[in-house]
């Protein structure tokens, strides 16, 4: 099988367990983060929620993966963080089914993300979370941000890609 080059190539699975393919992310400029609801970062999803509603009419998404790997710091159910999502954020960006990005278990969607846009020094592995990957329209990885990156930030990129 040949190596998966866009966003289309992946699935995805949703809170309820549910697989989703993510093909029809193809047209619109995606970002998508590893999350946690106990971790420093947390606020950013105030941020994310932000840029989501900014640029959401203009064809951008957020997808949030939540992963417990960084601390233990996502140890609750796929509806303790959607609920802690929707009470203290007001998401209306898709929360995904949990998952793990490091590893023999990593999740083949981050897989690739990390190959397409390694971090720094090459390093494949991402360090904690709310590191995010930014995604054009034609489904191909354009950077990599640290989670110390503020999503505010990430403007002029993706304004530049839609």
């Amino acid at each position: 099988m040949p190596d998966p080059r866009t966003i289309a190539d992946f699935s995805a699975r949703l809170p309820s367990g549910e697989t989703v393919g993510l093909a029809d992310r193809l047209g619109r400029v995606v970002l998508v983060v590893n999350t946690a609801s106990k971790c420093g970062f947390t606020p950013q999803y105030k941020g994310l929620e932000a840029l989501y509603r900014t640029y959401g009419p203009r064809g951008f998404e957020v997808m949030a993966f939540p992963c417990n790997q960084f601390g233990r710091q996502e140890p609750g159910s796929a509806e303790d963080i959607a609920q802690f999502c929707e009470i203290n954020f007001g998401l209306s960006f898709p929360v995904m089914g949990k998952i793990e990005v490091n590893g023999a278990n990593a999740d083949p969607l981050f897989q690739w993300l990390k190959a397409e846009a390694p971090g720094v020094l090459g390093t494949r592995a991402i360090k904690w979370n709310f590191t995010k990957f930014l995604i054009d329209r034609e489904g191909h990885v354009v950077r990599r941000y640290g989670p110390t990156e503020k999503p505010v930030t990430l403007s002029r990129d993706i304004e530049t890609l839609l």
